[in-house]
């Protein structure tokens, strides 16, 4: 009974939190373009941050943060060359990365894993908004003359997670996978999995050149030493909470004793010191339950 509960406030804070960003003032956001490496670029504005490759073929959008900032979008890529993108491929199926589908998916296809199109299929506004191409573990497109591969990691911030590899340019657009500088947004009740996270991100760092740039979902253009943190803040963090999980101490306790400093300023975006606690807590209790 507390679990159907819990489940039902966290489906009506979601359903909350999609109408206020549908009705969110978008009229002081500044779309960023920053140059990653190659022919691939980073979009900042507000919400998960877009990837763009650009060349002879046009342009691959990588998300779409939000309907209301499609305008501005659009007026950046234009200044890239294209007004326009071929493709538009999707993370995974948060607001802040797919609400302008609903705008682009008119002009372009968009790709995404089939749990982004399951998830999406019962929140989205209209059928633009879902991925026309979906795919299990990985697909490839040769775009702007590279090979763009993306590949599903299951059960990390959500079950629908893709992370795109830019073979030629060395860039990756790592999604909500990595939070840059701050603690992540782990989706539980969406097939997201803290420990589950951390061995993803160890997969991608086995497979990364020392100079590769990666955008983040959230957060600056980063590169390997940027992920290796993250990395071993996931590792640290979660064993000091499941450490103090067997001492027998509960949330209250162990959000009481609080993180190292050195992960003090992580704390500062959207996910609160004391609120990766919970998540964390909850997520290896509930697994211990089962």
């Amino acid at each position: 009974m507390k679990r159907v509960m819990y489940l039902t406030i966290v489906l009506m804070t979601v359903a909350v939190a999609t109408l206020i960003w549908a009705q969110r003032d978008f009229s002081n956001v500044k779309i960023k373009t920053i140059h990653a490496a190659g022919k691939v670029y980073m979009l900042e504005g507000r919400g998960g941050n877009i990837g763009v490759s650009v060349g002879d073929d046009g342009i691959l959008l990588i998300d779409s943060q939000f309907e209301g900032l499609a305008d501005k979008i659009r007026f950046a890529l234009q200044k890239l060359g294209h007004d326009k993108p071929k493709f538009v491929l999707n993370t995974h199926f948060h607001g802040d990365h797919t609400g302008g589908n609903i705008v682009f998916g008119r002009e372009a296809p968009v790709i995404a894993h089939h749990n982004v199109r399951k998830r999406l299929e019962t929140n989205a506004p209209a059928k633009e908004s879902l991925p026309m191409v979906t795919f299990d573990t990985a697909l490839s497109l040769h775009f702007n003359d590279e090979e763009i591969r993306v590949i599903h990691f299951p059960h990390s911030h959500t079950d629908g997670d893709s992370v795109i590899f830019f073979t030629e340019s060395n860039v990756v657009h790592a999604g909500d996978l990595f939070f840059s500088g701050r603690f992540p947004y782990v989706d539980i009740r969406s097939g997201g999995d803290v420990e589950g996270l951390t061995q993803s991100i160890e997969k991608i760092l086995s497979t990364l050149a020392d100079d590769v740039k990666i955008i983040p979902g959230h957060g600056p253009l980063s590169g390997v030493d940027e992920l290796k943190t993250y990395h071993r803040m996931l590792v640290e963090t979660t064993q000091l909470i499941a450490d103090q999980i067997k001492e027998g101490k509960d949330l209250k306790a162990i959000t009481a004793n609080g993180l190292p400093d050195e992960w003090k300023s992580w704390g500062s975006g959207f996910i609160s010191t004391d609120r990766w606690i919970e998540t964390v807590y909850n997520n290896l209790t509930e697994k211990g339950e089962k």
